[in-house]
């Protein structure tokens, strides 16, 4: 009976992770509709029932963590930057500028983070992997049925990115950023199976189709540069003796390249189909700017700066004339809702997570150690002209929560990692 326990609990992380990647549902709620129709209101009326479920996500998830509670105290207390930043998402409905989005979006936020939390207090890294593995494969062929059968939904309509794939999700970047993170989990994967290895492999192969198929370049880019740094990262479990020259080599090379991509800029992105701007991402982030130095300590609330045109926000569509749904940049965003306060303690948390995952990189010598580097890095980069930072109901933000409570449970005294019963085979 207890198997079979343990079978539905990570049946229902599998369909978590699903759900949280933000497919299928909300593009068959929305009928297929094409790009800029959901921008303005990012939580139509008719989106009541994902709202359900998800409320109803976060209420199995609490009765899972209560059964575990000790383990999930345990955890809880091992990072304190991710409870201030939901304490001061929570609490920012006090000075938030629209209350009403601020209440509920700040709840399930905090549910959001709960999911987080129990995937770090009952799988090790290791089993985190197997359990996303299931659920990319799942994605990678929902949105290869969605695209072939029925293109209504799974090839973006006429506009600008007409022909581009979007899979089970509302937009061709979002099923481009899905894609990266499968690749990323079905490569570790397949380095670290002894049987079977054709599945992750092809994983893999497949992802990389979806990602040209979705002709999303950032995350194009985005997986080049996270494939690059696997065997950087692979320096960090070298000798001491050969690992700090290693480093200072590796940093040289980067500025060195920085200053060449930042002289070449222009040529490159136009090669494919971009510019400096990237995509005119770049020229409402003054007008942003000019709106933290308004609110610059607490910022507008959570959530509440981009809702309708009596929001905050609707100075930036004025200014730009369109309407982006956020400011594409993860910490501008995450500024502009919890302000300086908030980035900050943000930041030292990510700080701390990096310096625990080269840790953990150096003690666990198995390939599921890159994992959280691998993502942390991901998150910088995807969050550099998109926005996944803090947000409620999101898989960027639950394997975050997931990554920081995991990495914290490290034993630095006993150099090594806490592990914790296995549940999978």
């Amino acid at each position: 009976m207890n198997k079979r326990l343990q079978i539905v609990e990570q049946l229902f992380t599998i369909v978590s992770f699903v759900f949280y990647s933000s497919g299928p549902l909300p593009l068959i709620l929305s009928g297929g509709a094409g790009e800029g129709a959901l921008e303005i209101s990012p939580d139509p009326t008719d989106y009541s029932s994902l709202q359900l479920l998800f409320f109803a996500n976060y209420l199995i998830t609490l009765l899972l963590l209560i059964a575990r509670w000790k383990k999930a105290i345990y955890v809880v207390t091992k990072d304190w930057t991710i409870v201030l930043l939901i304490g001061m998402a929570l609490l920012s409905l006090i000075w938030s500028s629209t209350p009403e989005l601020t209440r509920v979006r700040s709840i399930a936020l905090a549910g959001t983070t709960l999911f987080g939390l129990y995937l770090a207090s009952r799988y090790t890294i290791r089993e985190q992997l197997k359990l996303l593995g299931w659920s990319f494969g799942i994605i990678i062929i929902m949105s290869f049925l969605f695209a072939i059968v029925i293109p209504k939904y799974g090839i973006m309509p006429a506009g600008v990115h007409t022909g581009a794939w979007r899979g089970i999700y509302v937009h061709k970047n979002l099923l481009g950023r899905m894609a990266t993170i499968g690749a990323m989990v079905f490569l570790i994967l397949a380095m670290d199976t002894k049987q079977w290895r054709w599945i992750p492999w092809t994983g893999l192969g497949l992802s990389f189709g979806l990602l040209l198929l979705s002709k999303s370049s950032s995350s194009m880019i985005n997986f080049g540069a996270i494939f690059a740094i696997v065997p950087i990262y692979s320096v960090f479990r070298w000798r001491y003796q050969i690992l700090l020259p290693s480093i200072i080599a590796i940093v040289a090379l980067g500025a060195s390249f920085s200053l060449w991509f930042s002289a070449n800029a222009a040529t490159l992105l136009g090669t494919i189909g971009k510019d400096t701007t990237l995509t005119g991402r770049t020229d409402i982030w003054p007008y942003i700017i000019e709106m933290i130095g308004k609110q610059q300590w607490l910022g507008y609330g959570y959530s509440a700066f981009w809702s309708d045109w009596n929001s905050p926000g609707a100075y930036i569509w004025y200014a730009a004339k369109w309407t982006p749904p956020n400011a594409h940049n993860g910490l501008l965003d995450l500024w502009l809702e919890l302000g300086l306060v908030g980035v900050v303690i943000f930041t030292i948390g990510f700080a701390t997570s990096v310096i625990r995952g080269v840790v953990c990189l150096r003690i666990n010598k198995s390939w599921d150690g890159f994992w959280p580097l691998l993502y942390l890095s991901y998150l910088i980069l995807a969050n550099f002209s998109e926005s996944s930072l803090l947000n409620r109901n999101d898989l960027f933000w639950v394997l975050y929560v997931a990554v920081a409570f995991s990495l914290a449970m490290v034993n630095f005294r006993q150099n090594k990692v806490l592990e914790q019963p296995s549940t999978l085979s």
